[in-house]
């Protein structure tokens, strides 16, 4: 697997402002999953260790959406349309 990502040519203004909308949605929404994850992965019960890395696995996850949030949004300041 491969973490290049092709470039595409940009479209018309009003079809990237929708799909970054999209996009910023998805990953709220996956932040949320990832926390929610994380705090039912605390509680399964299983070996400290391996709870600990398994939280801090998904809270490192957590702080990649959050930093991809920043790159989309300019740093949190996004007005779509």
């Amino acid at each position: 697997m491969s973490n290049v990502v092709p470039l595409r040519a940009r479209r018309a203004p009003e079809t990237t402002a929708r799909e970054a909308a999209a996009v910023v949605s998805d990953l709220v929404a996956i932040a949320e999953q990832l926390h929610d994850v994380g705090a039912r992965t605390a509680a399964l019960g299983r070996p400290q260790v391996e709870t600990e890395r398994s939280v801090q696995m998904l809270l490192d996850a957590v702080t990649a959406v959050e930093r991809a949030l920043d790159a989309i949004t300019d740093g949190g300041d996004y007005t779509p349309f």
